[in-house]
C-alpha cells in the first residue's frame, strides 16, 4: 500500500460517538474530511439484525468500529454480520476495531466443565471474515494468541501517564496501586512511566463478584494513591480498595480504569465512595447517568485509535504508540 492509503470507516451502534470522534481525528491527521460509510443497521421485530452497506467497498481497506460492550451479545452479533456483509461485498481487508473486547474475562477455565469464551469469540470473528483485530487493553495479553489473524493490542497506559503528569504535576506523594495481584504488571508499567512506587492490594474471594478480605502490601501513609485497572464493572472491588488505602493512611485516592463497564450499583457506589475521582476512557460509551456523576471524568481514546487505524492502513508500526513520546503529539492541546 502507498504511504497514504485510503481507509474506509464503518460504525456499528455500540459506540457511535467514539466512531464519529475517530473519523474527525483521522480527518485532522489526513487534512481532508473522512466520513463514516453510509450503513443501514436495523432490527426485525424478532430482534434479528440486518445490515446493508450502502457504499461500494470493493477492494477497500475497511475498519469496523464496534466495541462488544453491553448489550454484549447484540453488539457482538452486529459486528459479525457487518464483517460478513463486507466480506460478501469484496472488501480487500477488514479490520475489526474493538476498543472494548467483551468476554475477555473468560480467558481460561476456572473450574471443571467451564468454557473459554474469549477463544470462542475470537473464532467467531475470524470465521466471519475479519482479516485483523485492533483492540485496547485486553484483560489478558494471551487473548491475542486466541486469534489466528494479526491482532494489535493498544495500551491506555501512555494516555493515563500523560493525564497524571498533567493533573498531578509537582505532587511528589504519588503512588500507583494494583487492586489485585493479577494486575501487578499493568500497575508496575504505569509506575515506571510516572515514575513512582508501587503498592498492591491482595484480595480473596469466596465466589464471583464478592470480596471477602483485602490486605495491603506497601506503605501508603501520606500518599496520593492512583489505582490502575483495565475494567470497572460493579465497582465493588474498587471502592473497597479505596477505603482500605484511606484506612491505611493514604491522603487521597484516584482510579484510572481503561473500560468503564459500570453496571448495576456501580455509579451509586462510586458517588458515595472514598474515591476523589475515577478516570475512565470512552471505549465504552458513557451513559447519561455516568456523565452526571461528579467523581467520574472521561478521557478520549479517539486520538490513539485514529492514529492506530492510520498506521494499520499504511502498513506502518503500531508499537510506536506504546510510549508517551508516540502518543503525546496526538493529545497536544489537551496536555501539551
Amino acid at each position: 500500500m502507498s504511504k497514504e492509503s485510503p481507509v474506509r470507516l464503518i460504525a456499528g451502534n455500540a459506540n457511535r460517538p467514539l466512531a464519529e470522534a475517530i473519523a474527525r481525528r483521522i480527518s485532522v491527521y489526513r487534512g481532508f474530511k473522512v466520513d463514516l460509510a453510509d450503513t443501514r443497521i436495523e432490527r426485525f421485530n424478532d430482534s434479528e439484525i440486518f445490515v446493508e452497506i450502502r457504499e461500494n467497498v470493493r477492494g477497500e481497506d475497511v475498519f469496523v468500529i464496534q466495541p462488544t460492550s453491553n448489550p454484549t451479545n447484540d453488539n457482538l452479533m452486529e459486528l459479525l454480520i457487518i464483517i460478513d456483509a463486507l466480506r460478501r461485498s469484496s472488501a480487500h481487508r477488514i479490520t475489526a476495531v474493538m476498543p472494548y473486547f467483551g468476554y475477555a474475562r473468560q480467558d481460561r477455565r476456572t473450574a471443571p466443565r467451564t468454557p473459554i469464551s474469549s477463544k470462542l469469540v475470537a473464532n467467531l470473528i475470524t470465521q466471519a471474515g475479519a482479516d485483523r483485530v485492533l483492540t485496547l487493553d485486553l484483560h489478558a495479553g494471551q487473548i491475542q494468541g486466541f486469534f489466528d489473524i494479526p491482532t494489535d493490542n493498544l495500551y491506555a497506559a501512555p494516555v493515563f501517564a500523560l493525564d497524571i503528569k498533567h493533573h498531578f504535576a509537582g505532587d511528589d506523594s504519588l503512588m500507583v496501586v494494583s487492586p489485585d495481584v493479577g494486575g501487578v504488571v499493568r500497575a508496575r508499567d504505569l509506575a515506571k512511566r510516572i515514575p513512582t512506587e508501587l503498592a498492591i492490594v491482595d484480595k480473596r474471594r469466596s465466589r464471583h463478584g464478592e470480596v471477602d478480605e483485602m490486605t495491603l502490601i506497601g506503605d501508603v501513609k501520606g500518599r496520593s494513591c492512583i489505582i490502575i485497572d483495565d475494567i470497572c464493572d460493579t465497582a465493588g472491588t474498587l471502592v473497597k480498595a479505596a477505603q482500605l488505602l484511606l484506612d491505611e493512611g493514604a491522603e487521597r485516592v484516584f482510579a484510572y480504569i481503561s473500560h468503564g463497564v459500570l453496571s448495576g450499583p456501580a455509579l451509586e457506589r462510586i458517588a458515595n465512595s472514598a474515591l476523589s475521582q475515577l478516570i475512565i476512557t470512552d471505549t465504552i460509551q458513557p451513559s447519561a447517568e455516568t456523565l452526571k456523576v461528579e467523581k467520574i471524568r472521561v478521557v478520549s481514546s479517539a486520538p490513539l485509535l485514529a492514529q492506530s487505524i492510520l498506521n494499520v492502513g499504511n502498513d506502518t508500526s503500531v508499537s510506536s504508540l506504546f510510549e508517551e513520546e508516540g502518543v503525546a503529539p496526538l493529545y497536544e492541546g489537551l496536555y501539551g
